[in-house]
């Protein structure tokens, strides 16, 4: 092999037929060729060299006439690589076979007897994508520490919700967040903490809903040895082992009254006293809390200590539900197939165009809890290469709320179908603009109009 052979990017043919061999490696000279002639020698030059692209005849040995070993070959290779780029060779009768292969996973098909120059431009084009996509996932690697990384959004009232966030994160403010449950409350107290001047000292959490009113006390500020029956040694609360940090209080609204107080307290003296002591300790930590309930509604009905709401809400930031943000529940759904395909060995799997409208209608009263459950269920029990509406065991939702001025009405379709058609196409807006029917120029001006990145 030459030096220069070495630069240059690795392309297998996948072929049984000497003749077209020698055709394909002379026409594709511009890369690395490497040769298979059947199933077995193509997994394993996968295995070695990692080509990022692919053509592949359908017609192996030992089934040259038929489909079934190509397609066999197909499924096994992008079950050992998902990001290469597959491209089938076909016959003119075999557009059936064609299209079987495109709904498999692969990239693209051409026709044989083979065109060099559009063969080459095909491969050109399955190479850059495939070097796009590798771009891609090193830049979100590359930003994998900010602590913000784990949201998924293109909605602009979520991405309102994290500038919001890293404004608030250096201050020592009590900040509430308010949402729905599954909204992701406790990934923001997270980056709350991560982006704040407390990041190296801990974070402590407690779900008031979670533990018995009899143990909540002990659980916040701790208890002295022998302060009641089973209390064998001295206990630190979890306040107090948040000192220096960040304690987040999920499910605030359900703080028992005699609780409320007791926190109203500490807010006021930043002390705490174990249950069973009476020695004052000075404790040092910035407060988070999260409800999905009213505490307005609480506060006036007499369930929720006034003095205490204005002490825990000096920050109120509202988590909008995944019903709400637009084009944000396809754009998590295959998120969350990525992750889960990958986990579970079916990397190959893709929604089909009824699933990806199911998604898009359904509700989605768990938010996004429910959307990673829904979707991790559909990784494992789905049958086929595409996820069915089925699969996901999904209904559709009634919208709701719409406004009644046209110029609203035309301003906010207009903008939901293009979010839509961008996530629907994976950010691609060449083919979101072609699904919009409009032109890349056209769309980029919608874009623009509408502040979507």
């Amino acid at each position: 092999m030459s030096q220069n052979s070495q630069t240059k990017p690795k392309l297998l043919i996948v072929e049984d037929d000497p003749g077209l061999q020698k055709q394909l490696r002379w026409s594709l000279d511009a890369y690395e060729v490497l040769i298979a002639g059947d199933r077995e020698s193509a997994l394993a030059m996968v295995r070695r060299h990692e080509p990022a692209v692919v053509t592949m005849d359908l017609g192996l040995p030992p089934d040259p006439d038929g489909a079934s070993e190509g397609f066999a070959t197909l499924q096994q290779v992008l079950a050992l690589a998902p990001d290469t780029k597959v491209i089938m060779l076909t016959g003119n009768q075999d557009h059936a076979h064609a299209v079987k292969a495109i709904s498999m996973g692969a990239y693209d098909f051409h026709q044989k007897p083979c065109d060099d120059e559009i063969l080459r431009l095909v491969v050109a084009r399955a190479f850059y994508v495939h070097a796009l996509q590798q771009e891609n996932r090193r830049m979100q690697q590359s930003a994998g520490s900010s602590p913000l990384t784990g949201l998924i959004s293109r909605d602009s009232g979520m991405l309102g919700v994290c500038r919001s966030i890293e404004k608030v994160a250096p201050s020592s403010a009590s900040v509430m967040l308010q949402g729905d449950s599954g909204t992701g409350k406790e990934v923001l107290a997270r980056a709350l903490h991560q982006l704040s001047p407390r990041s190296q000292r801990r974070f402590m959490a407690i779900n008031c809903a979670a533990i018995p009113e009899n143990l909540l006390e002990s659980e916040l500020f701790g208890y002295e040895k022998g302060a009641f029956t089973g209390a064998v040694k001295q206990t630190i609360g979890k306040v107090e082992l948040a000192n220096g940090g960040t304690f987040f209080l999920d499910e605030v609204g359900d703080l028992p009254m005699a609780l409320q107080a007791k926190l109203l307290r500490f807010l006021q003296e930043r002390v705490v006293e174990r249950v069973g002591g009476h020695t004052e300790i000075p404790v040092d930590v910035r407060i988070v809390c999260a409800t999905h309930r009213n505490l307005k509604e609480l506060t006036a009905a007499g369930s929720f200590r006034e003095d205490l709401y204005y002490r825990l809400c000096e920050i109120v930031i509202k988590i909008p539900a995944l019903r709400e943000r637009s084009g944000d529940a396809i754009l998590l759904a295959r998120h969350f197939l990525h992750k889960f395909g990958a986990k579970e060995g079916r990397a190959g799997l893709n929604f089909s165009q009824e699933a990806l409208s199911a998604i898009e209608s359904y509700g989605w009263p768990g938010n996004v809890r429910e959307m990673e459950n829904c979707v991790m269920r559909a990784v494992i029990m789905a049958d086929n290469a595409f996820i069915s509406a089925e699969d996901l065991g999904l209904s559709a939702a009634d919208d709701a709320g719409e406004p009644l001025n046209l110029r609203q009405v035309r301003d906010e379709a207009e903008r939901k179908a293009v979010v839509k058609a961008l996530a629907r196409m994976d950010g691609n807006v060449l083919r979101a603009a072609e699904l919009l029917g409009v032109s890349r120029p056209t769309l980029y001006d919608l874009m623009s109009r509408h502040d979507i990145k």
